[in-house]
């Protein structure tokens, strides 16, 4: 259990802020009436009121038109409001006003993040940093990632650099707790969480961050009533569902277990974890018939089936999923696809509305047609579910190549990602190349996969291919031994 817990606190770092309202830029500096438009946008940004922001900018915008600082605030903007092409294009030009303007740079590495991975984001990042090295908020951010790459070492300096500069900074005690977690210093990191104030104003990944401390102290009950709160907060968020759900089964409430998660469970895109823990939840309750076919799907191999319009991949726009999954499910794609036209053209710039509308196409058939919906939702947010929708498409589409390239190029930019290695390693063994199959599932042991019955399946059957027979032996052992409950427990 300890390794889980370490391993999930390693994966809160950019997520930061990413929950947190934009503080707008700080370095911003012009004329007095500029300066003051600008100010009355940003706070009619904070009051959710965007089209009166959206007129400030645009009056701000007529007396100093070129300035890289206004874009900036106008290319956030546009992506609050869901017009995520239009916002990549301000953040673009803000560059060409300024291509050493350090907010811009750092809006341009969270772009490319999002886009493109945390390999890629590297050099926008550091450029950021060397642009204005006193910029706390690119600071932080270039830390986040260096962690999320795996690189503590590398984090731990630069998080030490901005607490020089920047101590009262909030990501310096949260950056500082993550680290603390990971080194399973729960005390530690309890009350650098504390003084970063984050999980007290609610900030969501603060929030998971304090669950975690608490359950690697034995505090389930008061992690799972944090967990409660954020599941509430991001409903299609796996992550929190499983550690909620493994917060519940270590305080023993297994009632909960089942009202909470036993639907889900139902659902070909339920993580096997999640399905587990439900089945085992009823099982404890003497409930072994209702029991038995979860456990079953949880020991099961994962379905490499395409799975679209999940509920995971578009939560700000879950009623149009919802109707477009139930066209769907009823073989009216031609109802669908209207729907998801009609969506798009009323806001023809979101990343968010492409990715539905090719999730219509790929369910309805039209690989080709899902391929370019996918590839504009790429250029704003090219996360995990939507690359696994892309993978399929391509597939789908006959470009086996294509695919898994995009497979590769995606580990390469998110090398922590035990659902990409996986799948990679399956697809490896598919040609029989068992010693990249043995690398990948390495990696994904090391990662926290080490009690998955998949993992190890095709892990000793890598080692029999490479004619390891005492590898392979060690393998199946852990294989047998391995029960349900163990899984649980970690």
């Amino acid at each position: 259990m300890r390794k889980f817990l370490i391993l999930a606190a390693a994966s809160l770092l950019a997520s930061c802020s990413a929950d947190q309202e934009p503080n707008g830029n700080s370095a911003l500096t012009g004329g007095d009436a500029f300066l003051e438009l600008v100010d009355d946008a940003r706070v009619a940004v904070r009051d959710g009121d965007l089209a009166r922001a959206g007129r400030f900018y645009d009056e701000a915008r007529e007396i100093e038109p070129e300035n890289p600082g206004l874009w900036v605030d106008i290319a956030q903007l546009r992506f609050r409001g869901g017009e995520h092409l239009i916002a990549i294009e301000a953040a673009d030009y803000a560059l060409e006003l300024n291509p050493q303007y350090a907010p811009a740079l750092l809006l341009r590495a969270q772009l490319v993040r999002d886009a493109n991975g945390l390999s890629e984001s590297l050099p926008w990042f550091e450029a950021a940093v060397t642009a204005d090295p006193r910029n706390a908020e690119a600071m932080a951010e270039y830390a986040a990632t260096l962690g999320d790459l795996g690189r503590y070492e590398d984090m731990l300096v630069v998080v030490r650099e901005l607490a020089d500069f920047a101590p009262g900074h909030p990501q310096v005690h949260y950056l500082q707790a993550v680290l603390a977690a990971r080194a399973d210093d729960p005390v530690l990191a309890s009350t650098l969480l504390g003084r970063s104030g984050l999980a007290n104003n609610g900030v969501p990944s603060a929030l998971m961050l304090d669950a975690i401390v608490n359950l690697q102290q034995g505090n389930a009950d008061t992690a799972a009533e944090t967990l409660e709160q954020l599941a509430l907060l991001q409903p299609a968020n796996m992550r929190v569902s499983e550690l909620y759900a493994r917060a519940l089964w270590i305080g023993g409430r297994d009632r909960e277990i089942v009202d909470a998660f036993f639907e889900r469970a139902q659902r070909p895109e339920a993580s096997p974890y999640l399905v587990m823990l439900v089945g085992r939840s009823l099982e404890r309750m003497g409930e072994r018939e209702r029991a038995i076919p979860l456990i079953q799907k949880a020991r099961s191999a994962r379905s490499d089936g395409r799975i679209v319009l999940d509920r995971s991949g578009n939560g700000t726009i879950p009623d149009i999923t919802t109707q477009l999954r139930e066209f769907v499910g009823e073989g009216n794609n031609i109802a669908a696809r209207r729907v998801a036209t009609t969506a798009l053209g009323r806001l023809p710039n979101s990343g968010d509305l492409h990715a539905l509308a090719a999730d219509t196409e790929l369910a309805s058939g039209n690989a080709a047609g899902a391929l370019e919906y996918y590839e504009v939702a790429a250029r704003v947010r090219r996360s995990w579910p939507l690359t696994r929708k892309i993978i399929d498409a391509y597939r789908a589409y006959g470009d086996d190549l294509a695919a898994d390239v995009l497979l590769t190029r995606y580990i390469a930019g998110d090398p922590q990602n035990i659902s990409a290695l996986l799948l990679l390693a399956k697809r490896s063994a598919d040609g029989e190349d068992w010693l990249r199959v043995a690398v990948l599932l390495d990696t994904a042991i090391g990662l926290g996969a080490g009690n998955d019955l998949e993992v190890l399946a095709l892990r000793a059957q890598a080692a029999r291919g490479l004619e390891r027979g005492e590898e392979a032996a060690r393998f199946e052992s852990l294989l047998t031994e391995l029960s349900p409950g163990d899984i649980i427990q970690g």
